[in-house]
């Protein structure tokens, strides 16, 4: 009686497993075995590209700057250094092709060869080094195939992607993965990562080579513009980064209209990341947005009402969290266009909208580059502006000399381009001829404050 029952409740057991198991079923034919990426891949592949730039380098002397050794080495000469890189590239509409601005920039020599081996010269009309990206045009090619841009914001974390790129220059390949991240902005991502940048993150291996390749969900559709990866050993460890559809599309968008940099809206405004602490004193039942520190007298939010301490929560229902993605969300839309703000003020949830307008012009740049022997030399500056600081991140920096150029002896003190100098030995430097004044028949100890980044640095050094 006991194993009657026991065969009674298997077989009642048998119908309902097969129920459960429906959504989760091992393929039952050759068609479902046959499932494969091919099809996307035959309507993307195409519009993929492979880039060969490169560019001449003039080879210095180490000795050629020195007072002493150069004489002895004078009649040693370094002949000039071909400096050759390899990426990928995405075709997308009236001869343009979009890469990043590491693979291309500065090269006096781009070459664009297609999927089907043809070649192409071309010519770059739009290069974005804080975006990594770069606009190339190519020369005398007939209609090619394109891609499609995808809404980047409807990703979710989860969904299948393919990079498409030239890996290791061993020709084109294609890999498979999921969205693994959003809204990525480059904090705590190790060396590799670019801080102020908002990323996509992605475990399709992504090697050196596949730099500006595509990144293409299940439709055949641009998502973003494979850029970087994070690892320690060189090699792809599943975390790759992809700078979105949504900002690549209006970088070409104002190639095709024929700009030769990216302008973005301008913000004016200096935010903070809400943590736990400031969210409950703000009353917010979770930490969220980024609160108001200081509003410039011209920003677009000043004069739509908010003010110091409001809390920016999202613009056109996206949500803003950080830095980097207040300026990525600003960024993905049209200049002259409005959007639309969400925020907290004073307790109570607001809503504006926001002119998108680039920032304000500032005097010609007046470039001056140093000639005066020391720690200095080759080195080449310009005043502060709202433009300069609105394009570096800084939009409160309105004194110090911008670093434009490094070379020469300067380049071997440890400046970067990028560099705001404000003090050199504690007397502050908002022009080049104050910067001359100081350094002009001086030597020994010094000591120069500069901001590099969002971070003021001191570096003392004997000259």
């Amino acid at each position: 009686m006991f194993r009657i029952l026991i065969l009674i409740v298997a077989g009642l057991a048998t119908p309902l497993a097969a129920q459960t198991a429906t959504d989760t079923r091992v393929p039952e034919s050759r068609m479902d075995m046959q499932m494969s990426f091919a099809p996307v891949v035959e309507a993307t592949a195409s519009a993929v590209v492979n880039i060969y730039a490169s560019r001449t380098l003039e080879q210095r002397s180490p000795f050629q700057d020195d007072p002493f050794f150069s004489q002895f080495f004078k009649d040693f000469v370094l002949g000039p250094r071909e400096q050759n890189s390899l990426g990928s590239g995405v075709i997308l509409g009236e001869g343009l092709v979009v890469t990043n601005f590491h693979v291309v920039g500065n090269a006096d020599d781009i070459r664009v060869v297609l999927a089907d081996r043809r070649e192409y010269a071309g010519t770059m009309v739009l290069a974005d080094e804080f975006a990594d990206l770069a606009v190339i045009r190519l020369e005398n090619a007939p209609d090619l195939p394109a891609l499609e841009f995808a809404d980047s914001d409807g990703l979710r974390v989860g969904d299948l992607v393919l990079a498409i790129g030239n890996p290791f220059g061993v020709g084109q390949t294609v890999s498979s993965g999921i969205v693994s991240g959003l809204a990525r902005s480059g904090q705590g991502g190790g060396a590799m990562m670019q801080g102020g940048r908002y990323f996509i993150q992605t475990d399709a291996p992504i090697n050196p080579g596949n730099s500006g390749g595509a990144l293409v969900d299940m439709e055949g559709r641009l998502v973003g513009i494979n850029t970087q990866i994070v690892t320690r050993s060189g090699g792809s460890n599943g975390i790759g980064f992809a700078i979105p559809a949504a900002l690549v599309k209006q970088v070409v968008d104002q190639a095709a209209a024929g700009n030769d940099r990216f302008t973005r809206p301008y913000s004016g405004v200096e935010v903070q990341v809400v943590d736990a602490a400031m969210a409950e004193a703000l009353g917010l039942d979770r930490p969220m947005g980024v609160i108001l520190r200081r509003l410039a007298d011209d920003s677009p939010f000043a004069e739509a009402g908010l003010v110091p301490g409001d809390v920016i929560v999202a613009i056109e229902d996206q949500p803003v969290n950080a830095a980097a993605e207040l300026d990525f969300r600003l960024a993905t839309h049209p200049l002259g266009e409005s959007v639309a703000v969400r925020y907290v003020s004073g307790g109570s949830w607001q809503g504006t909208e926001v002119a998108l307008v680039p920032a304000p012009e500032g005097p010609e740049l007046d470039l001056v580059t140093i000639a005066a022997p020391g720690p200095f030399q080759g080195l080449t500056v310009a005043p502060m502006s709202p433009e300069i600081g609105a394009a570096t991140r800084n939009p409160y920096v309105t004194e110090g000399l911008f670093v434009v150029e490094v070379e020469g002896r300067a380049a071997r003190t440890g400046f970067q381009r990028g560099d705001v100098i404000l003090t050199v030995n504690r007397i502050g430097v908002r022009t080049a001829a104050d910067l001359e004044a100081v350094v002009t028949g001086q030597s020994g100890w010094w000591r120069v404050d500069y901001l590099r980044g969002n971070r003021q640095v001191t570096a003392r050094f004997n000259g």
